[in-house]
């Protein structure tokens, strides 16, 4: 009776846990280019002999990925907007963190929006730089207690319809002249710099107008109700003292870095150096598109345009109907489900050749997912969808800082037609569509869909992949060396998850 009372009054204090609305607050947007700071001077030229246009630069190799980062912040002179899922306080986490706080003691005015669900474990961190006068921290969707496992699964207990959904947008905005938007978070993995698992990611780097609508996008979720100021959530952290204790500990993952290949890598980016010199290797177009989730997203509530709750599943639903000759996507964690299956076979059958890259079970970090897309691969390859699943091993695009021992998918991409690509955060699941807030990036411009297509080529090739086909009636995965029967190099732990995703009722949350 003891127990079965004491598990009764922890759902009882889960019920009473709830998050207060948040207060008004000013609204607050990125200031407008100008032509005082070196990106403005940099930038405003190029843009000035493309009217209307944006350019665009597909950036996949991790170092290259932070060095613009990093060089960003550290040009940057008026402000720097970061939005993210995840930021690992890493190597490279914590050199982009010490990156930020430079910035800021420099006079920059810096805003960071994370999703709480990563941010949690580190507030006092989040906070800490929060007492800087310059820069300012907002949680999104945060959980109200911010501290303690307990703590976390009673919460989650009393409010899981509002803590299962996510922010998962990824933005990096210096002087509302660049930005860097796509799938990567903050942290060694998605740079290439991990001695285990590096993820094999994308990121579109941007100037022109599609920068000022990226901006919008931000302004639009650090302004909404489910953005909390960190100051609300954990006042007693946001101290002085606070700031210098982060800043000890910032201080060697900066002087390691210098001492480092990461060094090397932000002075010898060809992206870099060229962006430095004026001399942009990007691709300019006229038809391009910023898309977002509405914020409120998070609270339940679906756009008039959105499909299945989605403001950027539209966009890709729209691409892929006008799809004539061919559709390539990438997607780490692919589940399509009934209507996607559905919908995936019929752009197929009108004539376009459908092909998919997504993890193979041994290469996918979240068994669970790969078991929710078992479920629709028969039927995909039956209506002449082509499918390709990315080796766990050998496949890392980069040599990473300090050595790989793996790769794992993480690249959200698709293109159509040999003309209009996509690049973002949004996964072809459940999750993304209906539960999370994601974004990305549409752009017209065939230089940028034939890079896209040659990723996928390389991705796909027997060393990097294995095609998943039909050999008399039976799946079979071959790199055009081994063929085998089942989901090759994946234990029995991972086996069993996806096991469990194919029997149990969770689709919905994958």
């Amino acid at each position: 009776m003891a127990r079965l009372a004491a598990c009764l009054a922890a759902f009882t204090l889960a019920g009473c846990v709830s998050l207060e609305p948040r207060p008004e607050l000013p609204v607050e947007v990125t200031p407008p280019p100008a032509a005082t700071t070196m990106l403005d001077r940099l930038i405003a030229p190029a843009e000035e002999q493309h009217p209307g246009a944006s350019a665009f630069r597909l950036v996949r190799h991790g170092p290259e990925a932070f060095a613009i980062r990093a060089r960003t912040a550290r040009l940057a002179e008026r402000s720097l907007d970061v939005q993210t899922y995840i930021w690992h306080e890493d190597g490279t986490g914590g050199y982009l963190g010490g990156e930020l706080l430079a910035a800021a003691d420099r006079g920059v005015q810096v805003r960071l929006l994370l999703d709480d669900m990563d941010a949690r474990a580190k507030d006092a961190g989040f906070a800490a730089l929060d007492a800087h006068p310059r820069i300012e921290v907002r949680l999104f969707n945060p959980f109200k207690s911010r501290s303690g496992p307990v703590n976390f699964a009673l919460e989650a207990l009393g409010s899981f319809s509002r803590i299962n959904r996510r922010m998962h947008n990824k933005s990096w905005i210096a002087d509302n002249r660049v930005a860097i938007v796509g799938g990567r978070n903050l942290g060694d993995e998605y740079f290439g710099a991990s001695n285990e698992v590096n993820f094999v990611d994308l990121d579109f780097a941007m100037i022109g107008p599609v920068v000022r609508e990226a901006s919008a996008s931000f302004d639009r979720y650090w302004n909404s109700p489910v953005a909390y100021p960190i100051a609300l959530l954990s006042p007693e952290s946001v101290t002085p003292e606070a700031l210098e204790a982060l800043r000890a500990r910032l201080a060697p993952f900066m002087e390691k870095a210098e001492s480092s290949r990461f060094a090397a890598e932000l002075h010898a980016s060809d992206a870099v150096q060229r962006l430095l010199g004026g001399d942009w290797p990007m691709e300019w177009s006229l038809r391009y598109r910023f898309v977002s989730d509405d914020p409120l997203k998070a609270l339940g509530r679906k756009s008039a345009k959105s499909v299945g709750g989605s403001d950027v599943l539209a966009l890709i639903a729209d691409m892929l109907k006008a799809s004539r000759s061919s559709a390539t996507v990438i997607s780490p964690y692919f589940v399509p489900g009934k209507v996607g299956t559905e919908f995936l076979v019929g752009v197929d059958a009108g004539g376009s050749t459908v092909r998919i890259l997504t993890n193979s079970l041994a290469a996918n970090d979240v068994a669970l997912v790969y078991g929710g897309y078992s479920q629709w691969r028969r039927e995909l390859l039956e209506g002449g969808v082509e499918i390709w699943e990315l080796k766990p091993t050998g496949s890392a695009v980069d040599a990473s800082f300090l050595g790989s021992s793996g790769a794992s998918l993480h690249t959200k991409a698709l293109t159509v037609d040999g003309r209009a690509s996509f690049v973002g955060s949004y996964n072809l699941d459940p999750r993304s569509t209906s539960l999370n807030c994601e974004q990305g990036v549409f752009v017209d411009q065939p230089v940028i869909a034939a890079q896209l297509e040659e990723i996928f080529r390389e991705d796909s090739a027997g060393d990097r992949a294995w095609e998943v086909t039909l050999e008399d009636g039976k799946l079979a995965w071959s790199d055009g060396i081994m063929t085998y029967d089942s989901s090759p190099e994946a234990s029995a732990g991972r086996r069993f998850q996806a096991w469990i995703a194919r029997v149990l009722p969770l689709s919905s949350q994958l």
